[in-house]
């Protein structure tokens, strides 16, 4: 079994940041990608940010340039600074991890959400 936890959400008004940090702790042999996702109210979820094992990123067109998906290997840990924030990034935020745990199988976890809200 394998856990995400999510924290660092929040009200912020439009122009601020905020960093979001997701632990993943359990049976953890590897990860291979981490990723973050939003569901905005009444929308599905869409991919935010993903950041593979050899260090590749991805990001949504809306969140480039305002967005950094970092890692910590060591402590499992994904990160997703987020600066310049608009009203159009509230939403909750899913971490997503992939990997195989110590019985090597492969796992698909998800986090339990953090809700950003940001005002005009």
């Amino acid at each position: 079994q394998v856990q995400l936890v999510e924290s660092g959400g929040g009200l912020v008004q439009a122009g601020g940041s905020l960093r979001l940090t997701c632990a993943a702790s359990g049976s953890i042999f590897n990860i291979a990608t981490m990723d973050w996702y939003r569901q905005a109210s009444g929308k599905p979820r869409e991919l935010v940010a993903d950041l593979t094992g050899g260090g590749s990123t991805t990001y949504a067109d809306s969140v480039k340039g305002r967005f950094t998906i970092s890692r910590d290997n060591a402590k499992n840990t994904v990160y997703l600074q987020m600066n310049n924030l608009k009203p159009e990034d509230t939403g909750v935020y899913y971490c997503n991890a992939q990997g195989r745990t110590t019985g090597f199988a492969t796992f698909n976890s998800w986090g339990q959400g953090t809700q950003v809200t940001v005002s005009s």
